[in-house]
């Protein structure tokens, strides 16, 4: 047994970063020499404290940032979802913004609806396609969020917070939804998060200080861990 990710040594390997470093233009060091691994087909959080690292992280993997040094390896299509999704979603309509990620495929309009009724299904929210955007909820529009990615075939989805502006109850509805889309679909996660009982949804987890990975593994080891710093 690996004795960092609980699984096989041999296991395939969805996101792989080595020794990244990443400063701002202004001189101000986020990463140093951050190195961590990701298996395909499991649900990983983030953690760190604000200002450790963890958006800039996901940005990097999702290919919005670069970095000055190291190197990233990412298995399959990335899809990314905002901790606002109204930075995201942009059509009028669900159905019509679940399919503004597929323009580019030149997909006949069979395969588009296709995909977007497979898409929406997975989010759980089928009868929602010509329901109007302003209409939803916060954690509906974080699963028309999640079925853009979906419908665009990603297999690595990557998520920035994006409970960090929902209720409780819908908090671990959006978490618990994400997990059984990874599991069914055999997708690959990671979510960065700073609530702890998050962790009873994921198959490991990272602390991120100052930019370097300083623990990793069993879910609820580093929740303890967090929970008797917070003492």
């Amino acid at each position: 047994m690996n004795e960092e990710t609980g699984s096989n040594a041999i296991t395939e390997k969805a996101i792989s970063v080595r020794n990244l470093s990443f400063t701002w233009p202004t001189g101000a060091s986020v990463l140093r020499s951050c190195s961590l691994e990701v298996p395909k087909g499991e649900f990983w959080m983030l953690l760190g404290t604000n200002g450790s690292g963890k958006s800039t992280l996901l940005q990097l993997l999702a290919g919005l940032l670069s970095p000055q040094s190291g190197e990233i390896e990412i298995s399959g299509l990335v899809g990314f979802v905002f901790q606002n999704p109204d930075h995201q979603l942009v059509m009028p309509t669900v159905g019509a913004d679940v399919a503004f990620g597929l323009v580019e495929e030149k997909l006949s309009n069979d395969q588009i609806r296709a995909r977007v009724r497979e898409a929406l299904a997975a989010v759980n929210l089928l009868d929602f396609q010509r329901r109007p955007i302003y209409a939803l909820s916060g954690g509906q529009k974080q699963r028309i969020a999640i079925a853009g990615a979906i419908a665009r075939q990603s297999e690595v989805l990557l998520f920035d917070e994006p409970t960090a502006l929902l209720d409780p109850d819908t908090q671990l509805d959006l978490v618990a939804q994400v997990q059984r889309l990874v599991k069914s679909r055999g997708l690959t996660a990671l979510w960065v998060t700073h609530r702890l009982e998050e962790l009873n949804y994921c198959d490991g987890a990272f602390l991120l200080e100052q930019g370097k990975v300083v623990d990793r593994g069993e879910p609820q080891r580093l929740k303890q861990r967090l929970m008797k710093d917070e003492v």
